[in-house]
């Protein structure tokens, strides 16, 4: 009697999705504007090429149905690939966050108002740079302005995020890499680029709280923290969609240093910042980690 072995079961991977659904800046032969939908998972630590998906929709139909549809059929095409359905997708638009609320509903899947949405505004960019000039009926000039972001002023940091003390700090790049491998309750990590120099120091803050660490870094993680930036000597950290949260005021040289840290971040990291929550400043284990990146609006 012949022994039929069992089936192996392959796990699917699974990961966030990023999702842009919005008009580019083509005239299509109708004289209308080309609506588009893009989807890419967000890059982790694995190094593994994201799934992406990508899918003209007619200026006429632009609503929640064809969306929901759309969003189907790019989960039929992850699995096909390997992938599982999303973990949650993440929106960054303003404008169009109803409607995709409203489509992912309809298929059980949840949606997170962010802009740590890292992978898909590179990609984005790297679109806008190298596919849409080439493209019949592409517009530039003031006919298709790029759109400018309204800046909220910022808010006190609440209660539950703020600690016993903070400090900034500054981690090197070949630390960085090992991320992956430290003890750390609620995580963001960001895959680093190979071409980046080791020795390079990437800034960020670290936040302590010896009896309500991992309650502050859920909260923390809540709000989805994008960047910290410095404006006129204050650290303000830019988090969700348009959320904008006061940190601290900070002295004339101190103001000066940061500022100096992110542009050179900026300038030879691609953004890369830090964000920490622990016990102590000597607790090996953290509460929180998040990587950010400074990417222009």
């Amino acid at each position: 009697m012949d022994v039929i072995p069992p089936l192996k079961m392959t796990s699917q991977r699974r990961a966030d999705w990023e999702l842009d659904f919005y008009s580019r800046p083509i005239l299509e032969p109708d004289g209308k504007k080309r609506w588009e939908l893009l989807i890419t998972s967000s890059e982790d630590f694995d190094n593994k090429k994201p799934f992406r998906w990508e899918k003209k929709c007619p200026a006429s139909e632009v609503n929640s149905l064809w969306l929901a549809k759309a969003l189907q059929e790019a989960i039929e095409a992850a699995k096909i690939e390997g992938w599982g359905s999303p973990l949650r997708i993440r929106c960054w638009r303003s404008s169009m966050k109803t409607m995709i609320k409203r489509a992912a509903t309809e298929l059980g899947l949840e949606v997170i108002p962010s802009r740590r949405t890292y992978t898909l505004i590179e990609w984005l960019s790297q679109r806008e740079k190298d596919v849409y000039p080439n493209e019949e009926g592409y517009m530039t000039g003031p006919i298709a302005p790029p759109a400018s972001r309204i800046r909220n002023q910022p808010l006190p940091l609440p209660e539950t995020v703020r600690g016993d003390a903070w400090s900034l700090a500054s981690l090197s790049v070949e630390l960085l890499r090992e991320a992956e491998d430290w003890p750390i309750e609620f995580r963001g990590l960001l895959p680093i680029q190979k071409s980046i120099d080791d020795n390079y120091s990437i800034p960020g803050l670290r936040l302590f709280s010896k009896t309500r660490a991992l309650a502050l870094a859920g909260w923390l993680s809540s709000l989805e923290p994008v960047k910290l930036v410095v404006e006129s000597n204050q650290l303000v950290l830019e988090a969700g969609q348009d959320d904008r949260w006061l940190v601290s005021d900070l002295k004339g040289q101190i103001a000066e240093e940061a500022s100096r840290s992110f542009n050179t971040s900026r300038e030879k990291t691609s953004g890369l910042q830090f964000i920490s929550v622990q016990t102590t400043p000597d607790e090996k284990q953290f509460s929180g980690f998040w990587m950010l990146k400074d990417l222009p609006d």
